[in-house]
């Protein structure tokens, strides 16, 4: 609950443990020395402070490392772990969820950036929503090397139907009650999961009772370059398919609506310059 109000920033009364951290946000990285400054810092200066960062190199072979362990040793909210070899961020979420101590979890990734009120602004709508929705994300920006192009447009309070055509929340913007991560066990790391993760997080939430929205104002701005087209494999949205077939069956998704579980597939089957006009029509 609120106890009070300074600057428009909550600040949450803490019943439990005292020494714990309302917020632990959590970060795989790997190989993204570039950007890894700007987005450790977007989080420095939230405006909601009482959170501690926790972030798992995932086998890096650039500075990424280093560049982590700096801040770790500037900022004791800061903490970093790493894996000894690369295994994916599946695995490293939740690495780093074992080591988190706070009521709620926030994800982001290494190449996007949180705006200043993002920690605050989905900790006061989780306060004043507490009996109904257990996590939230918001509408994020997309950038490039060149300019701000597009941002997407969510539905505030998804049902289960709006799973059928596209994952319903932006993963790397979303804050989650911990006890809600919990209950399904984090992240499920398997082969077929990868890329989509997070699809697959939302279907066994929903499936177990909890429930998400999405706040209307861009809080989060991601990373869309050509480096993040090149990560987008047919194996990926092959993995894709199977979340959708195994998340409609888990929300008892009409029979009917399984035609949809293809077109991951059909997507990546189209040429590139026609995939990025969708997006763009799609999002701006």
């Amino acid at each position: 609950m609120f106890n009070k109000k300074l600057k428009g920033v909550p600040v949450v009364k803490k019943e439990d443990n005292v020494s714990s951290p309302v917020v632990s946000i959590i970060m795989g990285i790997y190989n993204c020395e570039k950007t890894l400054e700007e987005s450790i810092e977007s989080i420095i200066n939230q405006t909601f402070t009482d959170w501690e960062f926790i972030l798992c190199d995932d086998g890096s072979s650039d500075n990424t490392l280093k560049i982590a362990k700096v801040y770790e040793n500037k900022d004791n909210r800061i903490k970093v772990i790493k894996n000894d070899t690369n295994r994916g961020l599946t695995y490293s979420l939740n690495k780093c969820l074992n080591f988190s101590k706070g009521k709620y979890i926030a994800r982001q990734d290494g190449d996007d950036i949180s705006k200043p009120e993002r920690l605050s602004k989905q900790i006061e709508f989780l306060l004043n929503n507490q009996l109904n929705i257990n996590f939230v994300s918001t509408s994020i920006s997309f950038f490039n090397e060149e300019s701000f192009w597009g941002k997407t447009k969510p539905i505030e309070f998804p049902q289960k139907e709006h799973f059928i055509h596209h994952s319903p929340f932006a993963h790397a913007a979303v804050m989650i009650e911990k006890q809600a991560l919990d209950c399904v066990d984090g992240y499920k790391d398997v082969f077929w999961t990868k890329r989509v993760e997070d699809y697959n997080l939302w279907f066994r939430l929903y499936a177990a009772g909890f429930r998400g929205a999405n706040l209307s104002e861009s809080l989060y701005e991601v990373r869309d370059d050509i480096d993040a087209f090149k990560r987008r494999k047919f194996r990926f949205r092959l993995n894709e398919s199977i979340v959708r077939w195994n998340g409609y069956k888990m929300l008892k998704i009409s029979k009917y609506q399984y035609v949809h579980v293809f077109r991951p597939i059909l997507t990546a089957m189209l040429p590139h310059k026609f995939y990025i006009k969708i997006r763009s029509k799609l999002y701006n």
